[in-house]
């Protein structure tokens, strides 16, 4: 080879460098720094960064290629408080310390790191590769911690440790999903991270395509990224993953009370038609005894699936239908799907042209995707003139007497599933592509849905959506979409609703049963004792499947799911209870056992990851319908059969025998449970006893009981009914606290059951000596033997000790 060419091919090894390095471009070395208050605005070789302390353990970092431009979130609704900070720095680096966190701002080249008050490195940007760009794609990449654990993430399949995979979000349509396919319907872009006893949380508000990789294809890093926009994550600190997320739920807000209604069973199918079918329905379920109180009408309760009308032939007065159905005790829900029909003389289609709502590619004509009703615009709901639109549609749902909305097909579905990357929405006045604006679509749907419901219906809205955005939460429930009747699925729906809750989302549900495909027996009726312990209960399946409502699967399994759903309506006012924790500081219904046990690796264990607690007192251990043994682990402290009383003792597994009629509930020590009598719907009143049910134990408890009208929005100013409940173990008390509020609960006696207390015990109420009797509980009505030699098997239950006492609003006390 001659000089020449020696020559040229260095030039074009230069040339590639220089292009890859063009591709590739890193945030570079600090140039200057500004201090202003709270905030750290940095400039760097190829960057602007701004570092803003939101509370003392909450950090937000900004970073962009270009100035930061208009600080614009759908996600964020705080604002950051004023909080203890000081700012320091010197050649090297920038120090930004608070009450709970230490900041450390590297110079040359610029990296974040962030420790405790103590000192120990809570996380830290990885060394050569911090925050970099490949095109207009930006990522931040952390050093993996040993042994460090991954969780969260919202609605993702996968394990609970979400170590050695990646995941990516972007709103899909994706019917009868695979166990670890990915992504699925919804994006919550937070995840929290778990390493030497510490645990913090990451919240990337990005609503571009976002990609998290937690080790995958490498032993390096953990990071997270966004396909546009900018590097916009908050940082957030605390000893307890359950503080995590009350702070995480402080940033994007909580739900507020739901219908005490929607607590109910919802029966649902795709579809129930005609309005014949549905009554039908409805007797059947009071005719069975099996409570309920919502039914659900899919896609073809509409005229040829056009959103916001009635098939006339089907359904001829709906008016009439939602009143005779409120007299049996139910409510209807119906399904909203975004595609509105192009059809001229179409209404609604018509008053969306000429409202100029619709989605429109850059030369202004209103883009058109195929789904149900056949070709259809969709209205921008990042605009509020869109939402507004939409929610003036709802008032007719108002007048026909609808209670419910279901939103679906809004990830948005087409037909193809490919919508162009070039139409253009409003979003709020910025103007954004369908890549900036797709993952949030379904969030400002159910917004939409929210406010329209709230103002046609004139009491609280139920509203479920598919698909969403962090933050969706405020304005409504999720369930996880298309899934399959299997076990495994069954299994995989626990995992996603536990995710969800790790994520801030407390109001979730399956599809009990499996949409698509026909379930057995066996598989159903598991599914319905574990649909009783979920927040959201409905049953659901296809249309083409066989029929899937409880007494289609024979006596046996009509008689199982009748005991679950009778304990989830004695359960109500535990379960009333905890909706209203969720609302005030973003706790779930449905908590991973890693909120309370984090560090205990047991729990990670694939064996053991579907277990879960449902609020604070149960202990729930999923298994498929036709396994006959079954591990459970029991983490630290002590543990109650919920059926027999008797204790096990925690920090152990242990092989346990199943039965088909009963799924696997312990309860935990120094629990607090209120219940009722059992009622078919919760339009009817239960007996005026509210039953507390105390278990004896060797730890402190807090717990708050509450009560509201279950329908208006009275509770926001002070009508409601909520008393604090303590259990001392050390001082053997239990607290009754004086009542806040001005409503009056529709319990005029409170009947004190005591579960596991020596049968010898003494009890005191307010120090004086009282009577309680020696007495037996029984959650579940022994199941039918079916044949000729006996008629059932045997009562399972718990000798405890009970009394009556009034319940008016002052405090008291019980000794023992």
């Amino acid at each position: 080879m001659n000089i020449k060419h020696t020559c040229l091919l260095l030039f074009i090894l230069f040339l590639g460098h220089t292009t890859l390095q063009a591709q590739v471009k890193g945030i570079g070395n600090v140039n200057s720094v500004d201090v202003q208050g709270q905030q750290v605005n940095v400039v760097t070789d190829n960057a602007f960064a701004q570092i803003t302390v939101y509370t003392p353990g909450v950090i937000r970092v900004r970073i962009d290629k270009k100035k930061l431009g208009d600080d614009f979130s759908y996600a964020i609704i705080a604002t950051p408080q004023k909080t203890n900070t000081n700012i320091t720095q010197n050649a090297q680096e920038v120090t930004i310390l608070t009450d709970s966190l230490k900041a450390v701002i590297k110079k040359s080249p610029f990296s974040l790191s962030f420790y405790n008050k103590d000192g120990a490195l809570i996380s830290e940007d990885e060394t050569g590769l911090t925050t970099s760009w490949v095109n207009e794609s930006v990522t931040t990449y952390k050093k993996m911690q040993d042994g460090e654990r991954f969780i969260g993430l919202g609605e993702k399949t996968g394990n609970l440790d979400r170590r050695g995979t990646g995941y990516t979000n972007w709103n899909t349509d994706a019917f009868g999903y695979s166990d670890t396919q990915d992504p699925i319907y919804s994006t919550i872009p937070f995840y929290i991270g778990i390493h030497h006893n510490i645990n913090y949380g990451i919240f990337l508000d990005n609503t571009y395509q976002t990609d998290f990789n937690f080790g995958a294809s490498n032993n390096r890093f953990s990071s997270f990224g966004a396909r546009g926009g900018e590097m916009n994550y908050y940082f957030i600190y605390n000893k307890h993953i359950a503080d995590i997320i009350t702070a995480y739920t402080a940033l994007t807000g909580r739900m507020k009370m739901p219908p005490l209604w929607s607590l109910g069973y919802q029966q649902n199918r795709y579809s129930y038609y005609p309005e014949t079918e549905v009554f039908r329905i409805a007797q059947t379920l009071r005719e069975k005894k099996i409570p309920a109180d919502g039914i659900t009408l899919d896609i073809h309760y509409m005229d040829k699936y056009k959103v916001f009308t009635w098939d006339k032939t089907r359904f001829p007065d709906p008016k009439a239908m939602t009143a005779k159905l409120k007299d049996m005790g139910f409510k209807l829900t119906v399904i909203v799907d975004p595609g509105v029909k192009v059809e001229p003389g179409y209404g609604v289609y018509d008053r969306g042209v000429k409202a100029n709502i619709f989605a429109k590619y850059p030369d202004s004509t209103n883009y058109q995707g195929e789904v149900w009703p056949g070709w259809c615009n969709f209205p921008d709901f990042t605009n509020p003139k869109g939402r507004a639109w939409w929610g003036n549609e709802i008032k007719k749902y108002g007048d026909d007497g609808i209670s419910g909305l279901w939103n679906d097909m809004n990830e948005i579905a087409t037909w193809g599933q490919k919508m162009p990357d070039n139409i253009i929405f409003d979003y709020e006045g910025h103007k954004a592509s369908h890549l900036q604006t797709r993952d949030v679509y379904a969030m400002q749907m159910a917004r939409a849905s929210y406010e329209g419901a709230k103002a046609a219906f004139g009491k609280r809205p139920f509203i479920l959506t598919r698909a969403g955005y962090a933050g969706f939460q405020r304005y409504s429930a999720i369930w996880t979409g298309d899934n399959r009747a299997e076990d495994s699925h069954m299994l995989l729906g626990v995992r996603l609703l536990n995710s969800l809750g790790l994520s801030g989302v407390a109001f979730t549900g399956m599809d009990i049963g499996g949409f698509a495909g026909n379930g057995t027996p066996a598989l159903f009726g598991r599914w319905m004792q574990i649909g009783a312990f979920n927040p959201y209960f409905r049953n659901h399946t296809a249309v083409n499947t066989k029929s899937a409502e409880p007494w289609t699967f024979g006596e046996e399994v009509l008689e199982t799911s009748r005991n679950y759903v009778n304990l989830r309506y004695m359960l109500m006012p535990y379960l009333y209870s905890a909706f209203y924790q969720a609302t005030q500081n973003g706790q779930p219904l449905m908590r991973s056992l890693a909120i309370d046990y984090t560090f205990d690796p047991n729990i990670y264990n694939t064996q053991f990851q579907t277990q879960y607690l449902f609020g604070s007192a149960f202990l729930v251990a999923p298994f498929d319908g036709t396994a006959g043994f079954g591990k459970v682990y029991f983490p630290q402290g002590k543990w109650y059969d919920m059926y027999t009383g008797e204790v096990q003792s925690g920090g152990q597994s242990k092989i346990i025998e199943l039965s088909a009629h009963k799924l696997p509930v312990y309860v935990k020590e120094s629990s607090i449970i209120p219940m009722q009598s059992l009622v078919q719907t919760t339009a009817q009143l239960p007996t005026d006893t509210l039953v507390v049910h105390i278990y004896n134990g060797a730890v402190n408890n807090q717990y708050v009981y509450y009560e509201d009208d279950g329908e208006s929005f009275g509770y926001e100013n002070g009508a409601y009914f909520k008393r604090a409940i303590s259990y001392d173990a050390a001082n053997r008390s239990i607290t009754f606290g004086s009542v806040e509020g001005s409503f009056k609960s529709k319990f005029n006696t409170i009947k004190l059951v005591m579960h596991g207390f020596d049968g010898n015990a003494s009890f005191k109420i307010n120090n004086k000596a009282a009577a309680f009797n020696n007495d037996f509980v029984s959650y579940l009505t022994p199941v039918s033997k079916f044949d000729p030699q006996g008629n059932s098997h045997n009562v399972e239950g718990d000798r405890v000790k009970s009394a009556f006492v009034k319940n008016d609003n002052t405090q008291f006390s019980i000794t023992y």
